[in-house]
């Protein structure tokens, strides 16, 4: 027997809307059209929404997991027209307006795909087992144990190169989120590592910051990428450039000139693609991995399917020939304006989406940050409380607002990160194996 609430939702004669994840176009849409004319359906494998952003203060010991996550039900919970449920999409049927999911079908009379980004390895299929990534809360949490792991590792070596090998941390890719990982890790150096592990010499502790590119944060102003260098190179970060990593097995680093470098603990932040969902092969552009959609966000040769965020590929504004960036602030603006089109149905024809870069931020560490802002550069302590202040109000939900100032607090008072409890042990499990597992079950692989 379905509940009076249940039942009250199915009774609603309106259009459904599927929504395919809960990131930040997911949940804005949902937001938009919460109280108005339509049924809504969110659909996500995890049941919180990930303040991504903040991953890596999680990835360091300076968040909780609970801070920079929000359950979804907490904010569908008062929207009479929303439910949501945990499962996870496996194939899109455009002819008959379903989509399959591990826990049964759904029909939609909109689908909107805002499923966002996977790490991208290019291919590399041993650097993808081997090296650790930062895209979800399971994967920070297994960078925070990993490290802390290493520096109870090391105090069991007598080899003095054995143990710089396992304090030697490479992360590649010189993006926000490899920059401010490297600047995380180089602070833990000076005062975890330093205080904390005083049986080990912190200087044996290497910090390496590897991109292909000429300079780091490469979207940003060449004012921004000076400052972020030199910040980077003021707390002892190693910034290695011009370098491709082609190999990693573990142990040993290859870079593309043949040269080598010993490591334990490599972080791969050098590149995103999409996760494209069975069913609409024909509009994914194969190289990025998204979804090809025109100036109102709907999927190439669909009539009802939309892709919002960091799975959408708009090549139509003028401004961004080669599609927007895929960044927060996007994925809003899109959700946003979606929700404005779906609700003028038949009234009005609809806008096509023109984005508005409000600019970009990234921070390196204590009073380090650098804002591109219009035709402002600038970086230093008031890029720094900009960069706090931005984020903390961006965050979801009050009581994580106020837990994440209280974190900062203590960091900024202490100098010292607020967690550091290794609870799940972090087991890289073997290459053969996976690949095995990955042979039985390809759909999940």
């Amino acid at each position: 027997m379905k509940t009076p609430v249940r039942a009250a939702f199915d009774a609603m004669e309106y259009p459904t809307v599927v929504v395919v994840g809960g990131g930040f176009a997911g949940l804005k849409l949902i937001h938009r059209l919460a109280g108005k004319p339509f049924k809504v359906i969110l659909l996500d494998k995890n049941n919180y929404h990930c303040f991504q952003p903040l991953l890596y203060q999680v990835a360091t010991g300076s968040l909780g997991a609970d801070n920079i996550a929000y359950p979804f039900r907490r904010s569908v919970g008062p929207m009479p027209n929303v439910i949501y449920r945990m499962a996870e999409v496996l194939r899109v049927v455009p002819g008959e307006n379903r989509v399959e999911t591990d826990h049964g079908d759904f029909r939609y009379d909109h689908l909107v795909l805002a499923t966002g980004t996977v790490t991208n390895f290019f291919g590399n299929g041993r650097i993808a087992h081997e090296s650790m990534q930062l895209k979800s809360i399971g994967q920070a949490l297994d960078i925070r144990s990993d490290f802390l792991q290493e520096f109870e590792a090391a105090l069991y070596l007598e080899d003095e190169q054995a143990q710089r090998q396992r304090l030697n941390f490479v992360v590649v890719g010189g993006g926000p989120s490899g920059v401010e990982l490297a600047g995380a890790l180089a602070e833990i150096r000076k005062t975890i590592l330093k205080h904390e592990f005083r049986e080990v010499d912190n200087r044996r502790m290497q910090i390496h910051l590897v991109d292909s590119n000429h300079a780091v944060l490469a979207n940003f102003s060449p004012k921004a990428q000076g400052l972020a260098l030199r910040f980077l190179k003021d707390l002892g970060v190693n910034v290695i450039l011009d370098t491709l990593v082609t190999g990693y097995d573990g142990e040993t680093v290859t870079f593309k000139d043949g040269s080598t470098m010993q490591s334990t603990t490599v972080i791969w932040t050098a590149g995103v693609k999409g996760k494209p969902i069975p069913g609409l092969e024909a509009a994914v552009e194969e190289r990025p991995a998204r979804y090809r959609v025109d100036a109102f966000n709907r999927v190439e040769g669909t009539a009802n399917i939309y892709a919002i965020g960091d799975i959408a590929l708009d090549r139509s504004d003028p401004n961004w020939p080669k599609g927007h960036p895929q960044v927060a602030p996007v994925a809003i603006q899109q959700a946003t304006h979606l929700a404005r089109n779906l609700l003028r149905r038949d009234a009005s024809p609809w806008q096509p989406f023109e984005y508005r870069d409000k600019g970009s931020m990234a921070t390196i560490g204590r009073y380090k940050a650098v804002v591109d802002l219009g035709k402002l550069r600038f970086g230093g302590p008031i890029a720094w409380f900009m960069w706090l202040f931005v984020h903390l109000m961006s965050i979801v939900g009050f009581r994580s607002r106020v837990m994440v100032l209280t974190h900062w607090a203590w960091k900024y008072l202490s100098w010292k990160n607020t967690i550091r409890l290794i609870i799940r042990p972090y087991v890289r499990r073997e290459y053969a194996v996976q690949q095995a597992e990955e042979r039985a079950d390809p759909v999940h692989s």
